[in-house]
């Protein structure tokens, strides 16, 4: 399905260029509202958004277009992209906004749609919007008379902070643990910290202090770095960083360890299951997860189902098999009983739990399995179709064979930005790097062409044919882009 606005996850771009401009936010916001007002209804849509300065600019334009279709404004202000689905369900809106760009440095952002029931919109919804987006615009707009209204909820961050308290036993309280939480100075910079406070724990807080262009610079679960630094320092049970919408989390243990997703979902896989909760005899995870992961829950008598890489195919999968554990290794964890989309801050306190439930350390409780040695290496291209290439395909076969049964190998291309992902595991770490390495260098030679094409069209009297660089990236994200100089807080 070609699609000229929606990715792989809503829209996401460089603010103020295509798409992401006020322009086509307003039209989204026209579109959206037309399709989803359905019925005699007084129609309303939530919108929440992160901390970027962007934010203002997208959050008033979907206003417009939502207000111009007929169709009330709820504007939610900084909340969690998970906050966003949960109100949409308790407002009972038509549909919900998120203005994210995620883990993106702060001059991205992104419009993340929800249906009434708060899942993320299919494929086909977000198609029949573009087409109305081409709609001309007297068509959509409504009488004078039935213009919408905005309003702010202001009391939408103590709706979210009591939602994620409950979903622990009553039992439950953090009363002996000291926490650092970073909330990456994005959309969980109040709610994530005054949940922990409530629930009794003694709260340190860091990357709190968002600036509209400081969010994920250098903290948050992108960069935990910072949240070891201050694990050590505060001598903290343990540490908490949240990414910029703060639907992934990534958990740092008392001697300032980090804790993927793989081991957070094994932690709350094989609680659930002790206390006959977990559904669907697993867990859902993706691709991108480690086989030790698989090889652990094989042991506990679970299976371990992957989907393609994105939340979207996890919680698909969830859904129609009825499993309510599933995520990504990133820290996207979904926890289907509570949420319909990844939430960091009950993810933390689901850890939590089975902390304080075992009085054993965080270090402990999370250390589930042996992860297999698993190299990720990224090889960009300008065009064309490098995974096509014979030289390609010949040393993708030859790198299976090596690795055989002990062993696998995942590679695909990026839906964000050209770049081909190439991922390994195995037993054998010096095979894995070999396979690894001779694959990424086929990909860089089927891609070579196609960059001397680009850079003689860009540059014609450069010569240049220096070869497409590899980045090396840990599953937690990207190397981020920040400002200079300091902002004062415009939240």
């Amino acid at each position: 399905m070609l699609r000229r606005y929606f990715g792989t996850d809503g829209m996401r771009g460089l603010a103020n260029s295509k798409p992401m401009t006020s322009d086509i936010a307003l039209k989204v916001g026209m579109a959206a509202g037309k399709l989803f007002s359905n019925g005699p209804h007084q129609h309303r849509v939530v919108i929440g958004k992160d901390t970027r300065l962007s934010g203002y600019m997208i959050e008033s334009a979907l206003m417009s277009g939502f207000n111009a279709v007929g169709v009330n404004v709820f504007l939610l202000g900084p909340m969690p992209t998970p906050a966003v689905a949960m109100l949409t369900r308790s407002l009972r809106a038509d549909l919900g906004v998120m203005i994210s760009a995620s883990h993106n440095p702060y001059d991205d952002n992104g419009i993340k749609l929800f249906d009434p029931d708060g899942y993320k919109l299919s494929d086909e919804a977000e198609a029949q919007i573009e087409a109305l987006m081409d709609t001309k615009t007297d068509d959509l707009l409504v009488p004078a008379e039935r213009i919408g209204r905005a309003k702010r909820i202001e009391s939408a961050q103590e709706r979210y902070i009591e939602y994620a308290k409950r979903t622990l036993p009553r039992n439950i309280r953090l009363n002996d643990l000291r926490v650092v939480i970073d909330c990456a100075n994005g959309a969980g910079y109040r709610v994530a910290p005054d949940a922990l406070w409530e629930l009794g724990a003694e709260v340190i807080k860091i990357g709190v202090e968002p600036n509209g262009r400081n969010i994920n610079l250098k903290c948050g679960s992108t960069s935990p770095e910072a949240l070891c630094d201050k694990v050590r320092e505060m001598r903290a049970d343990v540490g908490i960083a949240l990414d910029g919408d703060a639907d992934r989390v990534v958990i740092v243990d008392e001697k300032a360890r980090i804790v993927d997703g793989d081991q957070i979902m094994a932690v709350i896989a094989e609680s659930w299951h002790r206390r006959g909760r977990l559904a669907g005899g697993g867990l859902v995870a993706t691709v991108m997860s480690n086989l030790g992961l698989e090889r652990y829950l094989k042991d506990l008598g679970l299976a371990m189902v992957r989907t393609p890489v994105g939340d979207r195919y996890v919680v698909e999968h969830m859904r129609k098999h009825g499993y309510n554990v599933g995520g990504e290794q990133s820290g996207h964890i979904v926890l289907s009983d509570f949420t319909t989309t990844g939430d960091g801050l009950v993810t933390a306190l689901q850890v939590l739990s089975v902390v304080v439930g075992t009085g054993k350390p965080v270090s402990e409780v999370v250390k589930r399995f042996e992860p297999l040695p698993q190299i990720l290496e990224n090889v960009r291209y300008f065009n064309g179709s490098p995974l096509e290439s014979d030289v390609v395909r010949q040393a993708i076969d030859t790198g299976l064979k090596r690795l055989g049964s002990q062993g696998r190998l995942v590679i695909r291309a990026s839906g964000t930005e050209p770049v081909i992902r190439v991922m390994g595991e195995g037993d054998d770490e010096k095979v894995v790097h070999q396979v690894v390495g001779e694959i990424a260098e086929a990909v860089r030679e089927a891609a070579l062409p196609a960059r001397l094409h680009e850079e003689a069209a860009t540059h014609p009297s450069s010569g240049s044919s220096r070869p497409a660089k590899s980045v090396a990236e840990a599953q937690n994200g990207e190397r981020r882009r920040g400002s200079k100089r300091p902002e004062p807080n415009p939240h």
